[in-house]
């Protein structure tokens, strides 16, 4: 791969019982590690018992049933064992920043392990191709790679082809000059380098996949949603904690909770430098 790592990069895909981030389960796991050392890549792929119904949408989507799954383990039971393989890796997938990263999050949560992404870069292959050439992943390959998707929606099957869309994107557009919307050649956005293409493949307006905390352009992290919303969060937490309370008990994400966390104990410290 024609990319210079300052960190692992793993590229990953899972298969679930639903859509729903917060209440449904991860029932497949595949993993395909870059090292920064340019040491070959490393595969982990899983298949885990859910513990809930896989609805009938998603068997449909992946054909894996809950008898394919009954002698499987359970999630707490390998979440050492993928945290591990990751450890401070950047992530990348397809779709991932809206589905698979925030769906990972809420597993690791539930076992009490904190997944922090605070330091990690992430590259959302869809959005690339969205933002460059909109299709779907097997539209993406066969664009890209001249290949057909096989065992499509098998998490190990997709991620592999992430990675070769992923690859041909480099191929095509690193050092190109695109057409932008007018029609008019210029310099391609994407680069060869993580911490841009993190950039061009997240919504920067927001902290968190749900988006309910926005990001104002002087930097502010403000509500946006709720009675609050436009406020800033820690402000809003440091003068109501009933409603921090709130945000923290109830059906929020660890990302939004994290968040919270974090932007609380920055207002705090930042109010004990200013009393004079």
């Amino acid at each position: 791969m024609n990319l210079h790592l300052k960190k692992d990069l793993c590229f990953f895909d899972i298969e679930s019982t639903g859509l729903n981030v917060l209440r449904d389960r991860i029932l497949q796991l595949a993993i395909i590690k870059f090292p920064k050392n340019n040491k070959p890549s490393e595969e982990l792929s899983l298949l885990i018992n859910p513990g809930v119904p896989i609805s009938e949408e998603a068997f449909q989507v992946h054909g894996i049933s809950a008898k394919d799954l009954a002698k499987k383990p359970v999630f707490a039971q390998v979440a050492d064992k993928i945290f591990k393989f990751i450890g401070d890796a950047d992530l990348a997938g397809y779709n991932s920043n809206r589905f698979d990263i925030p769906m990972l999050i809420e597993e690791f949560a539930r076992v009490g392990i904190d997944f922090d992404m605070s330091k990690r870069r992430t590259v959302d292959v869809q959005r690339i191709f969205y933002k460059m050439e909109p299709r779907t992943l097997k539209a993406a390959l066969r664009f890209y790679c001249q290949q057909d998707l096989l065992d499509a929606h098998d998490a190990l099957s997709d991620v592999r082809a992430t990675v070769s869309v992923f690859k041909g994107q480099l191929d095509r557009y690193v050092g190109r000059e695109v057409e932008n919307e007018e029609g008019i050649l210029g310099p391609s956005p994407i680069k060869a380098d993580i911490q841009d293409l993190h950039d061009f493949t997240n919504d920067l307006r927001f902290v968190d996949a749900t988006q309910k905390l926005r990001v104002e352009k002087d930097g502010t992290v403000v509500f946006n949603f709720g009675k609050y919303e436009g406020k800033p969060v820690g402000e809003v937490f440091y003068k109501d904690k009933n409603y921090y309370n709130w945000i923290i008990t109830k059906e929020f994400s660890s990302q939004v909770k994290q968040a919270a966390k974090s932007l609380l104990k920055d207002y705090v410290s930042k109010m004990e430098k200013d009393k004079p």
